[in-house]
This record gives structure tokens, sequence and C-alpha cells, in this order.
């Protein structure tokens, strides 16, 4: 059987959507993670070097760009390597353009894909990012989450045996009175027998079809009549509780909303862009995956 939960607060097939779109973000990388320069109000000049100076806006953006690097400096050192790592970057572009390298052909694509990359970044924070307000988030939580009726739970125990008249056996017992929780003890071979076969509260989605049609069948306080066969066996269902579970609050799905407006705004901005361009790629299999991947992204 599925993973029984002990407790289920929230409606899980509520937040799966988002919780989705949320995985795909994170997936795309730097493209949707591309933080804003820090910096202070007026750009302070901190030192120089050959006669160039350095600025806190300088630092502000090695920080930045070397997050990798730098992120696990402790924060109030952070300026300090910043500053160490700017020379030595500046000091080894300088005798790098002395030997010429600053012409070479492999220099120029690299710098030319660079300069691309940061100009998506920017534009992508300044067109799309920036785009978003807390407004445009609540108002699709409320539409999509907020708005959605209220499903139930359930609250349930098993009993877990081998063969059906086992378990006949045991519903006999349970019509004459039995106590449902010392049987499961007894005769349950599922690993929640020990705890009287207690499930705890589950939503429909976590429990295989047969079981899950089986139980929110039952009202609350019964067992199933007859027993309910899985390819785990045959169970006896009791159904302790019934609730409604309430859509998550706006706080604990703020961010896989505003994550989901994102990727909605990016792909809709890239699409226009993509059907004014002239792409064209030779290689067969690799035109194949780009129009396959094109395609998927259009039709979410």
């Amino acid at each position: 059987m599925t993973q029984m939960p002990t407790n289920l607060p929230l409606n899980a097939r509520r937040t799966r959507k988002f919780a989705g779109i949320s995985a795909a973000i994170f997936a795309m990388g730097s493209v949707f993670s591309t933080p804003a320069f820090a910096q202070d109000g007026e750009d302070k000049i901190v030192g120089s070097l050959g006669g160039e100076t350095i600025t806190q806006r300088d630092l502000a953006l090695t920080v930045s760009e070397m997050g990798d690097q730098l992120g696990q400096v402790p924060p109030e050192q952070q300026q300090f390597a910043a500053l160490m790592a700017l020379i030595d970057i500046k000091l080894l572009a300088a005798k790098a353009r002395e030997n010429g390298l600053d012409e070479d052909e492999e220099f120029k694509k690299r710098a030319k894909f660079l300069e691309d990359r940061a100009l998506h970044n920017i534009l992508f924070r300044k067109d799309v990012i920036d785009g978003i307000t807390d407004e445009e988030v609540r108002a699709r939580y409320d539409k999509e989450v907020a708005a959605t009726p209220a499903e139930n739970e359930v609250k349930a125990a098993h009993i877990l045996v081998e063969k059906e008249e086992e378990a006949k056996e045991i519903i006999k017992a349970l019509d004459e009175g039995a106590d449902f929780a010392e049987l499961a003890k007894e005769k349950s071979t599922g690993p929640s027998g020990p705890q009287g076969g207690d499930l705890g509260y589950f939503t429909k989605g976590r429990m295989v079809p047969e079981f899950e049609e089986a139980a929110f069948a039952l009202d609350s306080g019964s067992y199933t009549k007859e027993p309910v066969q899985t390819q785990f066996g045959y169970h006896v269902i009791l159904v302790k509780d019934i609730r409604p579970v309430q859509p998550p609050a706006y706080e604990q799905v703020q961010q896989q909303i505003r994550a989901a407006l994102l990727r909605e705004k990016y792909f809709n901005y890239i699409k226009e862009l993509r059907a004014s361009a002239d792409i064209n790629i030779e290689d067969e299999a690799l035109k194949a995956a780009y129009d396959k991947a094109v395609a998927e992204q259009e039709a979410q």
C-alpha cells in the first residue's frame, strides 16, 4: 500500500500543482534566481587598482556573480573576500590583455556568451521578476486555491490479512462486539497492526484505489461489512473520523504561486520572441528535441 501518513493538515492535491511548478522553476537554474545587485544609496569608492577605481557596487556585483565561491563566507567577511577576488581577477585580466589573449577567438566567443547571459538575466529581472506584484500573487491564490471547494479527509484504521475467510471472521467478530484495535494488534499483518491498525488522516489520492473507494464510502464510526481486496491482501477498514480540509493559508503557498507566475510570464515572453526570430537548427536530432521541448512548454 502507499505510504500511510500519520497526519495531513493540508490537502496535498490542492498544492501539488504549485509544488510541481516550483520544482520546474528551480530546475531551470539561474534563469529564475538572478539576484539584483546589492547597491548602497551612493556608489562609494573603496579603493583603486592601476588608477581604476573600485566601488561598493563593484564589490556587490562580485558577490552576486561569485555566489558559489563566496556563499560559504560569513556575511561579515564577504566584502573583504569580494575585494580580494576582484583584485585577483583584474590583475590576471590585465596580464591576459598584455599577452593578447583578449584577441583570441576562444575568448571572444566566451565573452559574447557571458554578455548575452548577463543581458538575458538583467532583462528577465526587469521585465518579468519585477513585474510580479503582491496583488497579482494574491489574486491567483484567491482564484485557484482559496476558491477551491473543501474536500474531506478521513481518519481510518485497517486490519490486513492474507485470506478472504480470515477477513470475514474478523468482520463477524466485530459484529459481535470485538474491539477493532485489539483485533488489529492480534490479527493484522500490516505494519500498522501494533498501533491498532491506525493510519491517521488521509485525503483522496493517497491510498490504492480499492482501499480509498471503500474508506471514503463509510460513515464515521463504521467499518466495511465485506473484505476489501487489494494487491496487499484483504482489508477490514474502520473510519474513525471525517473532517473537511481547508485550503492552505496564503503564506504557506505564496512562494509557489509566485514561481508559477514567473514561469508563465517567462514562457509567454520568450514565446513571442521565438515567433519573430529566424531559428534554424541543422542537426535533425537536435531540431526534433528542441521542437518537442518548445511544444511541451507552450502546452503547459
